[in-house]
């Protein structure tokens, strides 16, 4: 009944967020409005401009142009910077295509006037032909048809267009000439490969894509069981896939499907701790299965709601505000150095939501059950294992963010990264394996996560969490011990980071990640025997990784983990684990 208790608060504070944002002005992806407005109908709704009949005039139909050049909004915005890097200069024929029109000159305050008038560019959100930097020929050019498109609409409309406006258009026009032309000549070269893709495309509304991370890991040395075993040294070679289907129906929703198999193994069995566990580990025998599905949509003006009926997690809906983040694929190669253990904490189908307040504030949160799709007795949706996680987050600029992180669970206190104790109920379960002991466990867990990206070349991050445990009931190991009666742990772990981007090349990444992954430092349990209740040692995680992209879609990392003392026990010898990642994306 207490841990029900516990779920019902948490799902209150949910919605209550939820109710919070819902009366903020501010949505959390930007959305293109102006695919939503009809060409015909969108000036009539922004208003025309007041004129004096005297200063207004009809003018006959302008021959039509061949195409329709009206701007629109892209992902990445209009006049980007990173596209123009992008393009290629072997059409330039002509020196003065080399050339800027800078915001002093004429035409740049001549096209300004008429997107202004005639809100001939849509792609800015408060319709105005906005910046202070200059615009290649080209840009310039496309900003053009864009008007002279407006105007053209306008005159066959029958709407008052100002004189000295067409006389402008006219003006600009002779003198781009051969920017238009250039430009209608590209636009040919677009539509017949768009069209192609159509023709071939694999859905009209699913994008297919994959990941594959190919490991050669290995330990070279450790030792476990208080340093009377050694740990086997190996050296493995596996492979994680992934497939991954994109779906929209109406191009603000997103269906996202994942397909995954792999062979990289889970060392925590051979060196008794889960301390130093890759993060790509898949250790599936390259058995095929669905592994993730999450649909996430417009709840509201300024909520997203993500909804997983398949393997969900916090991190699909919770931003784990660290910088080298990658899922295994890049950045960190081990989970602890992925993300705070806290966010691990629980899985399986349910819902999340995310939200902004006032910009620079965001939250976020959900619940996931993990017997979710179980119909047995204490499984499914309410009636077994649940998490429940809330995060509140500052973002005042792209280089800096801090959050302050709550979750609350029944049955899912372990997160696979720690000492083995810190996983108590697998703990359990491993040592009175022969007498199928089990626990059940309430936990509620504090985090904190910051990144800051104190230079171009430098982001420093770091986290740190505290998990309190209780048991609930008695567990019973046999006639032989006594029963182990309910108690509490109490369960830490912190890490520091430090990345250094395009270190040496564009788009390259080093990092050095240093903590101490989750350890039971309190606990008042009568664990039978000579078994520890708690973690008396210090053990530290000690990662270090270089990230090289050989091209836009393969990237080798070698790394090298080591753990001081490994499951926080001095007589064990320290545990390296040594890889070589490359991944390759498509």
């Amino acid at each position: 009944m207490i841990n029900r208790l516990f779920s019902f608060n948490n799902v209150v504070l949910v919605l209550g967020m939820i109710l919070f944002s819902t009366s903020t002005t501010q949505a959390l992806p930007t959305q293109d409005l102006s695919s939503r407005d009809s060409r015909d109908d969108f000036l009539r709704r922004r208003g025309t401009v007041s004129l004096e009949k005297e200063d207004i005039l009809t003018l006959p139909v302008l021959p039509k142009p061949d195409r329709d050049y009206q701007l629109r909004q892209s992902r990445d915005g209009f006049l980007n910077s990173a596209s123009r890097r992008q393009g290629s200069m072997s059409q330039v024929t002509n020196v003065s295509e080399l050339q800027d029109i800078s915001p002093t000159e004429w035409a740049y305050e001549a096209l300004r006037g008429l997107v202004e008038r005639y809100g001939c560019i849509v792609g800015y959100p408060d319709r105005t032909f906005r910046g202070n930097r200059a615009l290649s020929r080209y840009e310039f050019a496309a900003g053009l048809n864009a008007c002279l498109n407006t105007i053209e609409r306008l005159i066959q409309e029958n709407v008052a267009v100002l004189r000295e406006d067409i006389e402008k258009l006219k003006r600009l026009a002779r003198e781009f000439e051969q920017e238009l032309m250039a430009l209608d000549a590209r636009i040919d070269n677009l539509e017949s490969r768009v069209s192609y893709l159509e023709d071939h495309q694999f859905s009209t509304t699913t994008k297919l894509s994959g990941e594959f991370v190919v490991g050669l890991t290995g330990i070279t040395s450790g030792e476990r069981n208080r340093g009377t075993e050694e740990i086997n040294k190996t050296t493995n070679f596996g492979y994680r896939g992934r497939l991954e289907l994109n779906t929209t129906f109406d191009g603000n929703d997103l269906l996202y499907t994942r397909l995954a198999t792999g062979t990289v193994p889970a060392y925590s069995d051979i060196t008794g701790t889960f301390e130093g566990e890759l993060g790509f580990s898949q250790p599936d025998g390259s058995d095929l299965a669905i592994e993730l599905i999450i649909y996430e949509f417009d709840l509201a003006e300024n909520v997203r709601m993500f909804v997983e009926p398949v393997g969900g997690a916090f991190d699909d809906f919770v931003p784990t505000v660290n910088f080298l983040d990658g899922d295994g694929a890049s950045g960190a190669i081990s989970a602890f150095g992925s993300r705070n253990p806290l966010y691990y904490m629980a899985e399986g189908p349910g819902i999340g939501f995310q939200g902004r307040i006032f910009e620079v504030f965001e939250w976020s949160g959900g619940y996931l059950a993990t017997d979710g799709n179980d119909p047995a007795l204490g499984a499914g949706m309410f009636n077994g294992p649940y998490g429940v996680i809330g995060q509140f987050a500052y973002e005042p600029s792209d280089h800096f963010k801090v959050a302050f992180t709550y979750v609350h669970g029944y049955n899912n206190l372990d997160s696979g990264t720690g000492t083995r104790r810190s996983n108590f109920q697998t703990f359990i379960e491993e040592e009175f394996e022969e007498f199928e002991a089990a626990v059940n466990t309430v936990n509620n867990s504090y985090g904190g996560e910051f990144t800051w990206r104190i230079w171009d070349k430098f982001v420093l991050g770091g986290w740190a969490g505290f998990t309190s445990t209780r048991t609930l009931g008695a567990i019973d190991i046999g006639e032989d011990f006594d029963v182990v009666q309910r108690g509490k742990l109490d369960i830490w772990n912190w890490a520091v980071t430090l990345a250094f981007p395009d270190a040496f090349k564009e788009g390259d990444t080093g990092a050095i990640i240093v903590g101490m992954e989750p350890w039971v430092s309190k606990a008042d349990i009568n664990l039978p025997d000579d078994l520890r209740r708690t973690d008396q040692d210090s053990s530290f995680h000690i990662e270090a990784i270089y990230q090289y992209p050989l091209n836009d879609n393969i990237a080798i990392t070698p790394g090298i983990i080591i753990i001081t003392e490994p499951d926080f026990d001095d007589r064990n010898e320290a545990l390296v684990i040594g890889t070589i990642r490359t991944t390759f994306t498509f």
